[in-house]
């Protein structure tokens, strides 16, 4: 198969693929794609931000709520 056959075959462009195995040949990793993370260590970072902004954002309803029911 041709790289623009097997780019088809996989529902990606061809330069895509071609960014993949240049990488792969350079680094002997697979790239993540973009939007994705780097490593699984920027996942968690990223994952624990999320779960921390939800957090705050919890205790700031909190907060108000206590002080709408002290009045």
């Amino acid at each position: 198969m041709t790289m623009n056959e097997i780019s088809k075959n996989l529902g990606i462009g061809a330069s895509t693929l071609h960014k993949w195995i240049k990488l792969f040949t350079e680094t002997g990793e697979f790239g993540r794609g973009s939007g994705n993370f780097a490593s699984d260590k920027d996942k968690e970072i990223a994952r624990l931000k999320r779960q921390l902004r939800d957090a705050e954002g919890a205790i700031e309803v909190l907060k108000k709520s206590i002080g709408i029911l002290s009045k």
